[in-house]
């Protein structure tokens, strides 16, 4: 007697739900958003007067726009911020990796990053424009001090984790501590350095707008200390959006760099899954 074994129906396939594009969910999201401000206002709801609505922050916009006031202020806190980040970043970055060679260096300095970072550097804001004065350059170094102590300990965590066991195979076929330092620890570090570089634009950032709150006549920050001492939520809001921004752009410039300092890792990764 024979049987026949019966094979099981493949499964329908599951059907594909449909997604709008990130980019309309984004925008839809700003919609509702912005609308539901708006109508907030307009119906009542929502005090213009303390938290400002949507058309006056675009009537605002349109006059600091149109008088070059904008233009002028943002670019001076984008060149602030972005040279405190790069040097911040360099001078924390060198000296972090460096640690790696003297473990006795890095026992007796690391309690010493870690007391002064546990101190907020806002705290030093006044020390820094008294010794810099009101220009742009006490800009730069509060923002140097908010993203230099950052990347060092991020530097220094990152080549104190490289794989020991690599490290003690490259010396084993004969690599002096150079070469394993070059072909090794800084490249294991560096996916965890750039990381630190996208965290150090928002200190850079806060480094240069509190600089401008304090004492400074240019600037995002200088903007939205005066409107909020004359009560202007709508120019207040123009200058969080404005510095939303210069985030971005910062953001963008940090792309560019990993794309070519981590250019080994996209090519591995396309390799692995045949991109």
């Amino acid at each position: 007697m024979s049987t026949t074994l019966s094979t099981p129906a493949p499964a329908a396939p599951r059907p594909r739900r449909l997604r709008p594009p990130v980019l309309v969910a984004q925008l839809a999201i700003l919609v509702i958003l912005f609308g539901s401000w708006e109508l907030g206002v307009r119906a009542g709801y929502i005090n213009g007067f303390l938290f400002g609505s949507p058309a006056g922050v675009v009537d605002a916009a349109w006059k600091l726009i149109r008088s070059g006031e904008l233009a002028e202020h943002a670019a001076y806190t984008l060149w602030a911020s972005a040279l405190g980040f790069v040097v911040g970043t360099a001078l924390g970055t060198v000296p972090g990796l460096s640690l790696w060679y003297s473990p006795y260096a890095a026992k007796v300095v690391e309690p010493i990053l870690v007391a002064i970072n546990s101190v907020p550097k806002i705290a030093f804001a006044p020390l820094v424009i008294l010794w810099f004065g009101t220009g742009v350059i006490s800009k730069v170094a509060l923002s140097i001090s908010l993203t230099a102590i950052v990347a060092l300990l991020a530097a220094f965590q990152a080549a104190k984790d490289t794989d020991p066991d690599i490290q003690r195979m490259m010396v084993s076929l004969g690599a002096t501590k150079g070469q394993v330092f070059g072909k090794v620890v800084v490249p294991a570090a560096l996916p965890y350095i750039i990381s630190t570089f996208r965290i150090n634009i928002g200190f850079a950032l806060v480094g240069t707008v509190v600089g401008e709150f304090i004492s400074s006549k240019y600037g995002i920050g200088h903007v939205i200390f005066v409107a909020s001492s004359l009560y202007d939520l709508n120019t207040v809001w123009v200058g969080i959006f404005t510095l939303m921004l210069l985030g971005f752009v910062l953001y963008a410039g940090v792309d560019i760099a990993e794309k070519r300092l981590l250019r080994w890792k996209d090519q591995t990764y396309a390799t692995q899954f045949k991109l």
